[in-house]
């Protein structure tokens, strides 16, 4: 699916890989949710394009928080999707999407940073628990991309830690660009550059391949609360 094509769409388009894996029967104990679990990425794609939608239209459900689904949830889990976004409070992978408990998977750092610890859940995830979608989903006015493209600039070092960041989001500055076009084609750029790491992880990788997960990159516009695909 084309970039400029939103995940609050009608149409979501081709994922990266089809998943297309028969939806699976629920676990008993595993919570019983209000709707049926997408069991393939297209489906998930599908429930997230319809919570964003509606989480942009002011017409949020919050699905999945009655008394039946939390005692459902203690004895077990299954999500549908992973989200893999910023540690930026404005961007809740929950809310965005209009989900609930037990349906999303979420691991955040700030930038979407990879790490040993977030490869390593990102792979729980997807190896434990069968979760056919995992989404990178970056933002509009990342902070962590603003102090890397910053600090590239002025050739300041940061705190450490925050240089951790800034050295992992560097490599992919935009530097055809200037100002804030500079920050904004970073944040697509690191979008991408995540999402293609995590496909080509071996483990993940043979998921794709066996057409049973897709990895996309989304961005999240904070102006508009609009979630789309970022090619």
């Amino acid at each position: 699916m084309a970039g400029a094509v939103a995940l609050g769409g009608a149409a979501l388009g081709t994922a990266h890989a089809s998943a297309a894996t028969p939806t699976p029967t629920p676990t008993p104990g595993a919570g019983p949710r209000t709707t049926p679990r997408p069991g393939t990425a297209e489906e998930a794609l599908r429930e997230l394009a319809a919570g964003n939608r509606r989480w942009r239209t002011f017409r949020e459900r919050h699905p999945d928080e009655t008394p039946s689904v939390r005692a459902g949830l203690t004895a077990g889990q299954q999500p549908f999707a992973l989200v893999l976004g910023c540690i930026d409070s404005r961007v809740p992978p929950e809310l965005v999407f209009d989900q609930g408990l037990g349906d999303l998977m979420t691991v955040r750092s700030a930038g979407e940073v990879l790490d040993e610890a977030v490869l390593g859940s990102v792979a729980y995830g997807v190896l434990e628990l069968d979760i056919p979608l995992v989404v990178v989903l970056g933002h509009q006015s990342c902070g962590a991309v603003k102090a890397a493209v910053q600090a590239d600039l002025t050739g300041t070092r940061l705190p450490d830690h925050i240089q951790y960041l800034a050295d992992r989001i560097t490599p992919y500055i935009d530097r055809s660009k200037e100002g804030d076009a500079r920050v904004d084609s970073t944040i697509d750029a690191n979008i991408r550059a995540v999402r293609s790491r995590l496909a080509a992880e071996p483990d993940l990788a043979a998921k794709i391949s066996a057409g049973e997960l897709a990895v996309v990159g989304a961005r999240y516009e904070l102006t508009t609360q609009l979630v789309h695909r970022i090619a």
